[in-house]
Order: C-alpha cells, then sequence, then structure tokens
C-alpha cells in the first residue's frame, strides 16, 4: 500500500524557515522523482521544486530559487524542502509528489502559513 505523508508545516513569522519532510512507502522511492507542489487559497495548484530520482537534478519555480532547498535520502524514504526567508506569499498547503511514468502519488498536503 502506498503512502506519502508530509510533515513540518506550521505558523512562521516573516523572514523565518521551516524545513517541510515527506516519507514515502509502498514503491521504490529510489526509482521515483520527487516533487513538491504548493496551492495556496482561490490559486491553482503549483509546482514548488522537484529533484530526480538520483538527487543530482534539480528544478525551482523562479518565486522560490535562492530561498528553497529540496533534497532526497533514498536510505530513509524521504524528501525534505528547506524554505528560508519565508514570505507571507508562501502561504500555502505544500503537498509532496512521486512520480515515475504512469505512476502518480500524492500526499494530504501540510499547511504553512507565514505571518506576524
Amino acid at each position: 500500500q502506498v503512502h506519502v505523508v508530509e510533515s513540518g508545516g506550521g505558523l512562521v513569522q516573516p523572514g523565518g524557515s521551516l524545513r517541510l519532510s515527506c516519507a514515502a512507502s509502498g514503491f521504490t522511492f529510489s526509482n521515483f522523482a520527487m516533487s513538491w507542489y504548493r496551492q495556496a487559497p482561490g490559486k491553482e495548484r503549483q509546482l514548488v521544486a522537484s529533484i530526480g530520482n538520483t538527487g543530482y537534478s534539480t528544478n525551482y519555480a523562479d518565486s522560490v530559487k535562492g530561498r528553497f532547498t529540496i533534497s532526497r535520502d533514498n536510505a530513509k524514504n524521504t524528501v525534505y524542502l528547506q524554505m528560508n526567508s519565508l514570505k507571507p506569499e508562501d502561504t500555502a498547503v505544500y503537498y509532496c509528489n512521486a512520480l515515475l511514468t504512469r505512476y502518480n502519488y500524492w500526499g494530504q498536503g501540510t499547511q504553512v502559513t507565514v505571518s506576524s
């Protein structure tokens, strides 16, 4: 049974940091590209960052470049999103995604709120 579980969200002040984690099970994690998406109220879900299955290839949305870092630990079946210099516009539900050809798995999301 596939499980994709995000954690680490919360309330943080502007300029602060958070580290999101996504623990996966039920599939061969090291074969899958992993991504973080986010969805703010009233907006479409957007790609934040992605990482290839080996961890050598990463991609970021322009809005988070230089502030967010995606990484993965294939030994722990976990992908991370380090978020620094957070802004109010980063407020959203953050979702973890695992993708390999027709296999596409999503987590339930974790809320990140950036507010003073």
